[in-house]
This record gives structure tokens, C-alpha cells and sequence, in this order.
């Protein structure tokens, strides 16, 4: 018997994740509150019950203080008589404290159904707390599942040991699963509660982009390649702007992958989501320059300190910046974390605020800030416009 309970156990720890000293601590408070129950005595402390861990082998017992006399019994779970204890333990004397052993056959059916009760009570709430602990740890993490079924235009998503909730707020408008697809998710949060886990995931938000490009790209995930900024429209198209720690490296080729191949991997995951990948730039004008892209840029003024920029584009490049429904030029935004006016250059001449006039269409010079500068750091004066004769 004492073998099949730790061969038992030994399967619950590996199938379940449940610490055999945890189950044998269970089985302990479950014969200490069946001992109690059969002797009505629910708050008596010197009820003892121990248990070897490598033979399973268990004793529940009593512990009584000796005394001289049956008259000086007042409570038989407390004393003992000397003449009874020294049937126990032959020294014993008056005033020792001796463990009087009771044997669990004795028990009743209540207390030994309760004893089971607690015992299946503590393996539920293990359970649950080891499946809480391995999903909270993957939470802002990717997890794959499979789809169960739909319940309130919500998705319930089996990952295994626990279902997790993909609420309509959180999948991709014009995504459509059918049950016992398997899809990857994004753990939003994980909660405890009394009936276990509880595990919200998403499809839609920007993180889930990131951390599948750090599954799917190698510079990425040993940290040579990092992912600064990420903004998305999600089911539409992303922008996400990266850097390299490593001159040799590319970043946006290491995240586009030979022919395409890494990118299209998330782009198929994503059911066809556009994916501009750009480079990080310190200089608030280059990153929007680049943030713009596909669109060309003539130039870009940028504040950082009111952390706004004014950019100049090709009149026939004006759309495509902007984009379908102010997409590109919006996604920009948020991926620089500047506001952005656009505007072609023939607005720009006679906007307000713009300076455009004041801007020297020369290939080498910049605008950072509210001051020129030229590709060496050095300051330029703006050039004011005038409409004197020159001197000859």
C-alpha cells in the first residue's frame, strides 16, 4: 500500500507539476483533521501525525502527560495513567509526555471522507498554482494554442494545461478561425482566481509584432540587433524602427532575411499585415525622414523640445506620405513619437510657420532644430531673400 502511494505521488508530481512534499504535507493535515473529527476534538494541539518520505509509511499519535492516578484523568486525549504509560514506554515517569499511537483503521467514514476531501482540495489548489505560475511567467510573451470554439463573439484558446480568452477587442478585424486551428497569441495578463488561471491574450497589440521578430530573427534574439519603436494598425500595417549594436550588421536586412524570407514568415502569420521595417536615428529629423518611408522627403524641420516637425515632400509625393487615409504619415507619428505636418513644396513656399523659403536646397545641409547646420556641425545663417540689385 505504502508503495503505490509514493509510486502515486511520484505520477502527480510529474504529470501535474505538484512538489511531493507538498502532496505529503496534504496527506499529513488530512489524517490530523480525520483524528480530530473522530475525537471531536477540532482545536486540540497535541495531536501529532509524521510520515516518511521514502517509505510512505505514516503514524498518528497522541501526545499525553503522565499522571498518578485514573482520578487525575480529566481528559483522556491529555493524560494518561503511570500505569498505562509504562505499557508504552517502560521509563516512563509522572510528567513525561509520551506519544500514544492511534491507528487510522479506527477512524469513521465521515473522518476518513474528510481526510480525502482535504487531500483532493490541496492537489486542486496546487494545480492551479503551479498552472498560474508557468503562465504568468510567459505573460508579454508568445504562446501558441488551439482554437476550441467561439462564446460571446470571444475566442477560447486551449494552451495546453489551461484555456485562455481572446476577447473581439483583441483579434484582428477580418480574422477568421476555425476549431482546432493552431495560432500564436500574446499573453496579456495572467489572474488567480478560484476556479484557476484566468489568461487574457491578444492578436493586436504592437508587442505581439516585436516578439515575433524575436522569434524569428537570431540577431535579434542574442540582442546584436535591437527594436526600438514599434507602432501598428493591426490587420493593416506596422512600422517598426531598428538599430544594430554591431556596425557590420544590418538591421532592417537581418529582419528582412535573404529574399524575404523572414518577414514574409510574419506577414503570413499575420494574415498579409504591411511591414515597414526602417533604421533607428538619433536626429529626430533623419528618423522621421525614414519613419516616412516609402515616401520621399525635401526636408524636415523638427522641435524637439515641443516634440513637433514640419516636412517637406515632392509635390507628387505628397499622397503617398500621407497615405491611404492618413495611414503612413500617422503610423510615422507614432512611431517617432513626434507630431508631423506635411506638406508639398508648393505649400510649404507660402505656409505659415513653415520657413520653407528660408531652406537651402542643397544636398548637404540639414535642419535640426530651429538651426541650420551643415554635414560637418557647422552653423549656417539662414539665407534671407531680397529683391536688391546685386553689386557689380
Amino acid at each position: 500500500m505504502n508503495k503505490e502511494l509514493i509510486e502515486s505521488l511520484s505520477i502527480l508530481e510529474r504529470e501535474k507539476g505538484i512538489s511531493k512534499d507538498v502532496l505529503f504535507d496534504a496527506i499529513e493535515n488530512s489524517l490530523l483533521t480525520a483524528c480530530k473529527n473522530h475525537f471531536g476534538k477540532a482545536d486540540t494541539e497535541n495531536i501529532k501525525v509524521e510520515i516518511d518520505r521514502e517509505t510512505g509509511d505514516f503514524k498518528v499519535f497522541v501526545e499525553k502527560t503522565v499522571v498518578e492516578t485514573a482520578e487525575e484523568v480529566t481528559d483522556p486525549m491529555m493524560f494518561i495513567t503511570l500505569e498505562d504509560a509504562v505499557k508504552i514506554a517502560k521509563k516512563a515517569k509522572v510528567g513525561d509526555l509520551i506519544k500514544v499511537e492511534v491507528k487510522s483503521k479506527e477512524f469513521g467514514r465521515i473522518a476518513t471522507q474528510n481526510a480525502k476531501n482535504v487531500i483532493l482540495q490541496k492537489i486542486r489548489e496546487e494545480e492551479r498554482n503551479v498552472i498560474y505560475n508557468q503562465f504568468h511567467a510567459k505573460e508579454k510573451d508568445i504562446v501558441t494554442g488551439v482554437v476550441q470554439h467561439y462564446f460571446q463573439k470571444n475566442l477560447s484558446i486551449n494552451l495546453g494545461k489551461a484555456d485562455a480568452i481572446l476577447n473581439e477587442s483583441e483579434m484582428v478585424k477580418g480574422e477568421h478561425f476555425r476549431p482546432s486551428d493552431r495560432i500564436k497569441v500574446y499573453v496579456l495578463e495572467v489572474k488567480s482566481t478560484s476556479k484557476g488561471p484566468r489568461i487574457l491574450v491578444s492578436r493586436t497589440h504592437p508587442d505581439f509584432v516585436k516578439r515575433l521578430f524575436e522569434e524569428e530573427v537570431g540577431e535579434i534574439k542574442d540582442g546584436t540587433v535591437e527594436i526600438m519603436s514599434i507602432a501598428r494598425e493591426p490587420g493593416s500595417r506596422t512600422k517598426m524602427a531598428v538599430y544594430s549594436h554591431n556596425p557590420s550588421v544590418d538591421p532592417v536586412g537581418a529582419c528582412v532575411g535573404v529574399n524575404g524570407v523572414r518577414v514574409n514568415a510574419i506577414v503570413d502569420e499575420l494574415g498579409g499585415e504591411k511591414i515597414d521595417i526602417i533604421n533607428w536615428d538619433e536626429n529626430p529629423g533623419n528618423l522621421i525622414q525614414n519613419a516616412l518611408s516609402p515616401a520621399q522627403t525635401v526636408a524636415v524641420f523638427a522641435d524637439p523640445d515641443e516634440k513637433s516637425a514640419k516636412v517637406v515632400v515632392p509635390d507628387d509625393q505628397l499622397s503617398l506620405a500621407i497615405g491611404k487615409e492618413g495611414q503612413n504619415a500617422r503610423l510615422a507619428a507614432k512611431l517617432t513619437g513626434y507630431k508631423i505636418d506635411i506638406k508639398s513644396e508648393t505649400q510649404a513656399v507660402d505656409a505659415v510657420g513653415f520657413r520653407y523659403s528660408d531652406y537651402l536646397d542643397d544636398e548637404e545641409e540639414y535642419y535640426e532644430g530651429e538651426e541650420y547646420y551643415d554635414e560637418n556641425g557647422e552653423y549656417i545663417e539662414p539665407v534671407e531673400e531680397t529683391n536688391e540689385e546685386p553689386e557689380e
